[in-house]
């Protein structure tokens, strides 16, 4: 556990010490515990961390709402902590958005940027401002419960039926990493229910093009071609993101859903290893 702004961050960690130190930032609702399944695949003598993001995983969870300048403002400050010289970052969904954006915020600390099926928010427009923030002012006081199961082998098997990618083991260890043990024998999940609430801020497409634009790291965009989030943006305007990226290299990881470090974790970590072994 690292504090980091006021919270405890919990930080995984592998032992290899060589190179620079790539960092891997898991998506919403998923910990850093999953992304063993890659991490075996990568080169042992790699320095690699992921941390679990504020109410995520073991991490503490940070009150009422969470917003991406938070996540921003705690990578900004673990990187701090645990690397004097620019990282690799490997961002996978939610977190391959922060990673971009921190890319083009602080491109002094970035060497490199892989970008896992991210950049599909969907496009904001101002005069959605009003119903979203009255939203979130109504959900405020509201109440949240974990979300609990009876054992870690029916949240496996809950997974594996929403991922067909798993295999019965990869599935327990998915469940595993996505689950603590409570005294009543049964398994809660590890992400606070708050995060499934609305925040306030709107997604401006515009402002993160021009972070984007400031990006100096060489730069990989790695797609599953049977995501589920390609619905959430039109192509054109996820080409201008990428677009927005100087340099930014596209590939397709073809045969993979959006989870792919579930669908194809030899394969994601080969892509992963090409890009960054320089």
């Amino acid at each position: 556990m690292i504090p980091v702004r006021g919270l405890r961050l919990h930080l995984r960690r592998w032992p290899g010490e060589a190179g620079p130190l790539k960092v891997i930032l898991h998506g919403w609702s998923d910990t850093s515990g999953t992304w063993q399944r890659v991490a075996r695949h990568l080169p042992p003598q790699w320095n690699l961390a992921a941390p679990d993001w504020r109410g995520f995983g073991l991490s503490e969870r940070g009150g009422d709402t969470y917003i991406f300048p938070d996540y921003l403002g705690d990578l900004d400050t673990l990187l701090g902590l645990i690397s004097e010289e620019p990282v690799d970052l490997i961002g996978h969904s939610m977190g391959g958005q922060i990673a971009t954006l921190y890319a083009g915020l602080r491109p002094a600390r970035v060497r490199r940027l892989v970008v896992l099926d991210s950049l599909y928010l969907p496009r904001s427009e101002p005069a959605q401002a009003p119903k979203r923030l009255r939203e979130w002012l109504d959900d405020l006081p509201r109440e949240t419960a974990d979300r609990c199961y009876d054992s870690v082998e029916e949240l496996a098997r809950r997974t594996a039926k929403y991922h067909g990618g798993l295999d019965e083991a990869g599935a327990l260890e998915v469940a595993s990493a996505w689950s603590e043990p409570l005294s009543d024998g049964r398994v809660r999940l590890l992400a606070d229910p708050r995060h499934r609430q609305r925040g306030p801020l709107l997604y401006r497409d515009e402002e993160a093009l021009a972070v984007f634009s400031e990006i100096t790291a060489p730069t990989l965009v790695l797609d599953a071609d049977r995501s589920n989030l390609k619905s959430m943006c039109p192509p054109e305007q996820r080409a201008a993101r990428i677009a927005a990226i100087p340099g930014a290299r596209h590939a397709v990881l073809e045969d993979c859903g959006h989870m792919m470090h579930f669908d194809a974790p030899e394969r994601t970590a080969a892509a992963i290893r090409e890009f960054l072994d320089v």
